[in-house]
């Protein structure tokens, strides 16, 4: 590889690593609002006998599903784009499709520990604490 190379590899991963942390502390952000907003649903539900398993899904199945479109909609506009790249070498590699849904799927588990990480101390407090902040 060129030097030219190497440069737009190394600033392609620090922006990359940048921009996967600063989604991840938007993401933290909306699950931490989005909980502090439902705290009674919560309560209430877990007086009328949800377990904490399913609030975590009620939780999560709405940001596990956006990340999810969000990793199928790029996914083939990724294999394109970097297709179309490495078809400017002479000596072009071939892609495998496990190079890029590895990472989506990588994504799509990121995104379901965040919520989790965030929703298990909600979701196992005590409902007669969340009916009294409210």
């Amino acid at each position: 590889m060129g030097s030219s190379e190497d440069r737009l590899s190394t600033l392609l991963g620090v922006f990359s690593g940048l921009s996967i942390f600063i989604s991840c502390l938007g993401l933290f952000a909306l699950v931490s609002l989005t909980i502090a907003q439902r705290t009674k649903e919560i309560g209430i539900r877990k007086v009328l006998g949800a377990s904490v398993a399913d609030l975590l899904l009620l939780l999560s199945s709405r940001f596990v599903r956006l990340v999810a479109l969000a990793v199928v909609v790029t996914l083939p506009i990724t294999f394109w784009l970097v297709n179309e790249w490495l078809q400017n070498y002479a000596y072009a590699m071939g892609l495998e499709w496990w190079l890029f849904t590895l990472p989506g799927a990588g994504l799509i588990l990121l995104a379901l520990a965040i919520v989790v990480a965030e929703a298990i101390p909600k979701a196992q407090a005590n409902p007669v604490e969340a009916q009294r902040m409210e």
